[in-house]
């Protein structure tokens, strides 16, 4: 598929898992507390989307130790990003022919 091709994605269409994408898609890895917290979900629930979203091959899951706890670091695989973004141009395209 050409890079700039617009494609509406099915999987990051979801609203949380959109807005995953989007916050994944501003930083370069995010924690999944964060990403809890400010998508205001319980774990399970996250954890639900992401498992989504890895076997999509859209993110990817870093387990670290840091400051004696365990921390779970997700971010957008190269593909992830792309689709990502040919999904924003889709909806985009979306908005301006219905306008």
């Amino acid at each position: 598929m050409p890079a700039d091709h617009a494609l509406f994605d099915e999987t990051i269409h979801a609203p949380h898992r959109l807005r995953v994408c989007a916050m994944l898609s501003a930083a370069q890895k995010v924690e999944f507390a964060v990403l809890q917290d400010h998508l205001d979900l319980s774990k399970s629930a996250l954890s639900k989307h992401l498992t989504q979203l890895a076997e999509a091959g859209y993110v990817t899951q870093e387990r670290a130790v840091r400051d004696a706890r365990s921390r779970v670091w997700v971010s957008l695989t190269p593909e992830g990003a792309q689709a990502y973004r040919a999904h924003v141009r889709a909806l985009l395209e979306l908005v301006r022919a219905e306008g």
